[in-house]
């Protein structure tokens, strides 16, 4: 595996973690709220963060270009007030990542907190209990397996974008090249040697990835407060 490919993993690799860890701290609190609110805004913002889900990634790519570029309101401010590009930079991937990957943190802990009982609150609250106590040590044990779930499959969907990254990051070795774009640039090149590799590293990835999920959560019990 030559030296660019290389880089092109570790970029990957840093660019999953660090969507994965800014998520639960966004997307946490977010699938909180949606899991315990009657809002009647609550649907068109479910709707609103499933939304990466169905739109196409080059049009959610497309428009986070106009959106962060230099030229625009919010890509101009963050570049007078840091220096530093939002598009074509690891910065602006880390952004994109996290708005199209949130729904893969949000829903799965949705889920999860909305099958927490009501009783396990209620009792927390009856022996005095304040309410963000009673969150870590009577819901937030419950949910282990939706956090599991949420944290690998925001990892492995990070892991495999392509449109998102290709439209802010394109292609720069080191910084914005990932996995994705790398196997795309071998196959337009007709280095089929080296897409091989990177495709199957990829496709063993995500299946250890999944096994490991499925196992996991096969072997962890449910725990009542």
């Amino acid at each position: 595996m030559n030296p660019e490919d290389l880089a092109a993993i570790w970029v990957t690799s840093q660019l999953a973690l660090v969507t994965t860890l800014l998520l639960f701290v966004i997307g946490t609190p977010l699938a909180w709220w949606l899991a315990t609110t009657k809002r009647w805004y609550k649907p068109p913002l479910e709707a609103l963060t499933a939304l990466p889900l169905v739109l196409p990634p080059t049009v959610l790519g497309f428009y986070l270009l106009l959106l962060l570029s230099p030229n625009s309101a919010i890509g101009g401010f963050f570049f007078e007030l840091t220096g530093v590009r939002l598009t074509f930079s690891f910065t602006g991937l880390v952004l994109a990542s996290v708005i199209y990957s949130l729904p893969f943190m949000v829903q799965p802990l949705q889920v999860a907190f909305e099958r927490v009982q009501e009783q396990c609150l209620e009792d927390a609250y009856a022996l005095g209990v304040r309410k963000i106590t009673a969150v870590f040590t009577a819901v937030f044990p419950q949910c282990r397996r939706g956090f599991l779930t949420a944290a690998v499959l925001t990892f492995a969907h990070t892991v495999g974008e392509f449109g998102v990254v290709l439209m802010i990051g394109g292609n720069i070795p080191g910084e914005t090249r990932v996995i994705s774009i790398a196997i795309y640039e071998h196959v337009e090149t007709i280095s089929y040697a080296d897409a091989h590799l990177l495709a199957i590293a990829l496709l063993i990835f995500s299946f250890l990835v999944l096994l490991a999920v499925f196992t996991i959560n096969r072997q962890l019990p449910l725990r009542a407060y």
